[in-house]
């Protein structure tokens, strides 16, 4: 028996591709994605160039508005839009081709951003875009996409039609999307999912948001959280700027860290105090948080030398930032939410991150011997912005002298928090620390039962 020369058919299905892009990222990631398209269009405008803390490109004339509900969602700019040829040869293709120039200093790296992003919020989909053509005129068109009847043909081609449109009010682009999925629809109706999104916008484009670029959620403006650190004469953060590379494409790296709060006095965790939610290792790429207040093992805490990290380090915080032309040589992963530890730039900047945390470590120690003294002095310390601090290889902390003193012993227990507040309120001031409540409860049974000495 003789088998002829056949072949096997190894073509996908536009299903499977579809769920595939779609399954591993959550909406609010999705969201994000769409974000990111508007600011890399905003600054490319302004010339496509590193996005350093010391740059001042004034962001303030574009504006990104979404809307949200279970009914529909909405993203649209005033960034300069997508012109018709990257539409048709790029915008919605599935993946970058690979001879395909890469944007400058953009957070895109596999071409499937948007894509993933409408894909997973719901069917009906309309993708708007006016722009300004090279000799001036505004040119407008809209890419209509039913996703049900778009599956329903596995043949090649897989291209969506472009149509004429009318001119958005300005130069941007606009996506709307209807027919959202179950879970789009549960999400976008809940409050607590739109106030975190809020959050998660305020602190990933805090670099942006800065320079004056607004973005707004149902009508509602959103600020950037100021990443500020404190200084004194004694206290002085640390910040280093240095070069790398990938497979030849250069790197800017900038490392900043210190002091952003004096330690805590509690020995557990307050938990009506967020804060220690802010503290931690932050890493940015291309503008873009990726990564916030992180205490695990992808910034270092808990490997080799470096200890896990304990609510006595609060207070600390440390920014590195990466930038690169080519954002295939970020350290960053496809949902663009965390770092890849694998990369060789994050991995060679790890020991000047891990150096950082250990001086601020080593000071929470050494305060505990001098705690009057350190709080006296943290408290001159003034916030300042990040982009303020001075260029300085190491951070730079007061040393105290251990002083000799009779034995002490630590006192630890748990009580319930609501009955500490009530004993605090009896001492005078309800928002005491639990150290402080707890010491002066020692005090009162002391003077009681033992007498003033």
């Amino acid at each position: 028996m003789t088998i002829e020369k056949v072949t096997a058919h190894a073509y996908p299905t536009k299903a499977f591709f579809v769920r595939m892009i779609t399954r591993d990222i959550s909406l609010e990631d999705c969201v994000l994605d769409l974000i990111d398209n508007s600011i890399d269009s905003a600054w490319s405008r302004e010339g496509s160039h590193p996005m350093m803390l010391t740059d001042n490109t004034n962001l303030s004339g574009y504006k990104i508005s979404i809307e949200a509900s279970s009914e529909r969602f909405v993203i649209r700019d005033n960034c300069g839009g997508m012109s018709l040829d990257t539409a048709a040869d790029h915008a919605f293709s599935f993946g970058r081709n690979a001879t395909a120039d890469q944007e400058h200093y953009s957070i895109g790296v596999y071409g499937i951003g948007m894509k993933r992003a409408v894909f997973k919020l719901g069917a009906n989909i309309k993708v708007r875009s006016t722009f300004k053509e090279t000799n001036g005129n505004r040119l407008a068109f809209a890419v209509p996409i039913d996703v049900n009847q778009w599956l329903e043909n596995n043949d090649p081609p897989w291209d969506f039609d472009i149509i004429e449109d009318d001119r958005l009010e300005e130069d941007g682009v606009e996506i709307s999307v209807t027919e959202l999925s179950a879970s789009s629809e549960s999400s976008l109706s809940s409050p607590a999912f739109l106030q975190n999104l809020r959050r998660t916008i305020a602190r990933d484009y805090s670099l942006h948001l800065q320079r004056g670029l607004k973005i707004s959620l149902n009508g509602e403006w959103i600020s950037g959280w100021a990443i500020e650190l404190r200084q004194s004469d004694e206290y002085q953060p640390m910040r280093e700027l240095y070069e790398d590379e990938v497979n030849g494409d250069a790197v800017s790296i900038e490392i900043i860290g210190g002091m952003a709060a004096p330690p805590p006095e509690d020995i557990e965790p307050d938990e009506s105090n967020e804060g220690d939610r802010r503290f931690g290792w932050y890493v940015v790429c291309n503008g873009r948080i990726v990564l916030a207040a992180d205490k695990s093992s992808i910034t270092g805490w808990g490997t080799d030398d470096w200890p896990q990290w304990h609510y006595q380090y609060a207070g600390f915080i440390g920014i590195i930032l990466f930038t690169a032309a080519n954002a295939a040589a970020l350290p960053l992963t496809t949902t663009k939410r965390s770092v890849d530890t694998s990369s060789e730039v994050f991995r060679r900047a790890r020991p000047k991150m891990r150096q950082v945390s250990k001086e601020w470590i080593a000071y929470t120690n050494q305060r505990k011997q001098a705690l009057q003294e350190a709080k006296q002095k943290e408290s001159e310390a003034v916030a300042v912005p990040i982009a303020s601090v001075a260029a300085r290889k190491s951070v730079n902390l007061p040393t105290f002298q251990t002083r000799t003193s009779e034995k002490m012993a630590n006192i630890g227990y748990s009580v319930s928090a609501q009955r500490l507040r009530k004993l605090a309120q009896e001492f005078g001031n309800i928002n005491m620390t639990y150290r402080d409540v707890g010491l002066k409860s020692f005090d009162y049974a002391y003077d009681d039962l033992v007498g003033v000495e």
